[in-house]
């Protein structure tokens, strides 16, 4: 039995080695650090600033992904990977103020080995030689990830203020590293040294061009860069839920444990949907469903219960977003080929740009019209870039039915 044929035995696994990755990008920088970085006194805007900056490494971690081709398996990859960024958390917390010069650098450094991780696990999972094996491990994927994410914000929540910084660092740094040891349970691999570092970097460039320079891509490729689905808004939330009058206590029960279960049934329902309904229209639709949700915030009063019923049914929505945009990704990818994995790390970093930019816009909006201004800039870009596209698809229908 080869390491393919064993890896489809222990699916589960994919769901505890994407952990680390998720506890960093989701559970810390997008999930509580804007709430932290309250406590030490930094306002709002400027803290979507740092998010922003802190999300990058989501959207160019192609530049340094073919790492994982190279001197280690990706399943020790994942190991040190992990070791080192929870190291640099540890680090970046001992500093005077989070949102130091030093410790912005040393949390962005975290992040980009935290991306090795994600990487590392896209490889593996490329190795999975049937459909069903490849749908059933992007589901234990998407599942850990999202669960892992709101399990770090509840207990970062609860933690915070009733611990220093520095022993809330070694918490999250535990978090990061632990599930990290899961990958000694998996199939030991080949190593890949088959080319040079040049000649990986040459051929994953012509795999560029010929995934994405075709009159094909060019729609995939802008959907990607819309401001759909993003969830840039989920790590602000926390911090926005000062101006509603929400404690941390009562953050980490809504963003935490509420999450916890209505992120992954969001991501379970959206993949009931009818197979006849496109990838690319199941996304538009659930995006403006989750763009209507922050509606509320921007209308209703600031109060805790306007907060907690429109970050309810943002939650179950933007699940439902990440499960369809992974639809979107993996049409766009086609088949995987011998570098899908590379592939599909330069889509993911495509998705992931308007998680960048809409976290800056979000903190614009919130500089300029306060509290309401958030939510509210969020709900319209994606509200117009969801109506916009809709608009498109029925216009490329009817030109096609008038063509017939």
């Amino acid at each position: 039995m080869n390491a393919a044929e064993r890896s489809e035995r222990r699916l589960w696994l994919f769901g505890v080695l994407i952990a680390p990755n998720a506890m960093l990008s989701h559970g810390l920088v997008s999930g509580t650090l804007s709430m932290l970085l309250r406590q030490q006194g930094v306002g709002l805007a400027h803290c979507a600033s740092i998010v922003s900056l802190l999300t990058l490494p989501f959207v160019i971690n192609f530049l340094w992904s073919p790492i994982t081709d190279f001197g280690l398996r990706r399943r020790n990859w994942i190991m040190v990977a992990a070791l080192i960024a929870g190291a640099l958390v540890v680090v970046a917390f001992y500093m005077p103020n989070l949102a130091s010069p030093a410790a912005i650098a040393l949390l962005f450094i975290s992040s980009c080995f935290g991306q090795l991780v994600l990487v590392s696990c896209g490889g593996m999972m490329g190795l999975l030689s049937s459909e069903e094996a490849r749908r059933r491990a992007g589901g234990f994927y998407q599942a850990g990830g999202l669960a892992t994410g709101a399990i770090g914000v509840f207990v970062i929540s609860m933690l915070a203020g009733k611990i220093s910084l520095h022993a809330l660092s070694w918490v999250i740094a535990l978090m990061v590293v632990l599930p990290a040891v899961a990958a000694l349970a998996a199939p030991v691999q080949e190593k890949i040294v088959r080319e040079s570092f040049g000649a990986e970097i040459r051929r994953i460039g012509q795999e560029f061009r010929k995934t994405f320079l075709r009159w094909e891509a060019v729609p995939y490729t802008l959907l990607l860069c819309s401001p759909l689905g993003t969830g840039a808004a989920i790590g602000l939330l926390t911090g926005l839920a000062k101006d509603y009058l929400v404690s941390p206590h009562q953050v980490a029960w809504m963003n935490g444990v509420a999450g916890l279960v209505l992120t992954p049934a969001g991501a379970v329902a959206a993949s009931m949907l009818p197979v006849q309904m496109k990838s690319m229209v199941g996304f538009l639709a659930t995006s403006a469903l989750n763009a209507g949700t922050l509606v509320i915030l921007w209308v209703g009063p600031l109060r805790p219960a306007t907060y907690f019923l429109s970050t309810a049914l943002f939650l179950f929505t933007i699940g439902a977003c990440y499960a369809m945009y992974t639809a979107v990704a993996l049409d766009f990818l086609g088949d995987s080929g011998k570098s899908g994995s590379a592939r599909f790390s330069i889509i993911n970093s495509i998705g992931n740009g308007p998680v960048t930019y809409m976290d800056w816009f979000d903190g614009r909006g919130y500089a300029i019209w306060g509290p309401r201004g958030l939510p509210a800039t969020d709900a319209v870009l994606g509200l117009a870039a969801s109506g916009a596209w809709m608009v498109y698809f029925l216009l490329r229908r009817r030109g096609g039915k008038a063509e017939g």
